[in-house]
């Protein structure tokens, strides 16, 4: 969206700039649990809603900070606009453009995410739920 509107990709409002920052996370994770859940909830429902999306949107910006190209991620934005990367980038980053996705370039994208993303974490929720039944 960034880039059709004439915005440049350093730019705060830029691709990873504030959308991928804590600060959005939580205003995020706050209106959508204002607007998705109007019926009365006890607040430690609320706040365990709240965090579920606050893990959500701020995951995004977490696996960013871990492929292996653009700028980096803007995670302290509006205190700071630097960007960031995480020391190990096994990630490979996702073409822009869905021609440019459905390629060989593609293909290695979703392989890496299958490989450092979907295996750990189907393992983590197999494990949980494995311990959760005891």
């Amino acid at each position: 969206i960034a880039f059709a509107l004439g915005i440049p990709y350093q730019d705060p409002f830029g691709h990873r700039g504030f959308t991928h920052s804590r600060a959005f996370a939580v205003l995020a994770a706050g209106l959508t649990a204002r607007a998705g859940f109007r019926s009365p909830l006890g607040s430690e429902q609320r706040v365990r809603i709240v965090a579920c999306l606050f893990l959500a949107c701020a995951s995004h910006g977490l696996l960013d900070a871990l492929t292996d190209g653009g700028l980096g991620v803007a995670f302290f934005w509006p205190l700071d606009n630097t960007r960031y990367f995480f020391p190990v980038t096994p990630l490979r980053v996702s073409p822009i453009g869905l021609r440019a996705f459905f390629s060989p370039w593609g293909a290695a994208v979703l392989l890496s995410e299958f490989l450092w993303v979907w295996i750990p974490g189907l393992a983590v929720l197999a494990l949980t739920l494995y311990y959760r039944r005891r």
